[in-house]
C-alpha cells in the first residue's frame, strides 16, 4: 500500500521550481489555482513515488515561520553523495552533512524555502552473495 505525502506551502509554484531544481522532483499531472491565479494544488513525482502539496487557508504558518519542523521525509536514492551536491548548489539548507548510519545507511538531510525537512538516503550493507 503506497502512501502519499501532502504538505501544505504558502507559495506552491516556488516549491515546485526548488524541488525539481534541488532535489530531482517532476511536476505531475494537472496543477489547479485558485481565483488569484496562485496554484492551490500540485502533484510532483520522485522515480515512481507521489508527493502531493497544496496551499492552505491564510492562517497557515509554514516550519520555517513557526521556528520548528513539523514533518521529514525520508527518500531513498541512488548516488546520495551526487544527490547531496546537487542540493547544495540549488541552495538548499543543509541541516547533516552525508553520513554514514550505524543501520546501513549513507545520508544527508536539508531543507526547502518554507522549511519541510527532507532526507536522502542509499543503503550501504554489504550485499550479500548469491551462491549456490
Amino acid at each position: 500500500m503506497p502512501i502519499t505525502p501532502y504538505l501544505y506551502y504558502e507559495d506552491v509554484g516556488r516549491a515546485l521550481r526548488f524541488l525539481a531544481k534541488a532535489f530531482g522532483l517532476r511536476k505531475y499531472g494537472v496543477q489547479m489555482r485558485g481565483p488569484d491565479g496562485k496554484i492551490n494544488h500540485a502533484a510532483m513525482k520522485f522515480g515512481d513515488a507521489l508527493i502531493m502539496m497544496g496551499r492552505p487557508g491564510s492562517g497557515y504558518r509554514n516550519p520555517k515561520r513557526l521556528g520548528q519542523a513539523t514533518q521529514s521525509l525520508y527518500i531513498n536514492v541512488k548516488g546520495v553523495d551526487k544527490h547531496f551536491q546537487r542540493a547544495r548548489k540549488a541552495g538548499a539548507i543543509i541541516l547533516e552533512e552525508p553520513t554514514d548510519t550505524e543501520y546501513g545507511h549513507r545520508r544527508y538531510g536539508a531543507t526547502d524555502p518554507e522549511g519541510h525537512e527532507w532526507y536522502f538516503a542509499q543503503d550501504i550493507r554489504p550485499q550479500k552473495s548469491k551462491t549456490p
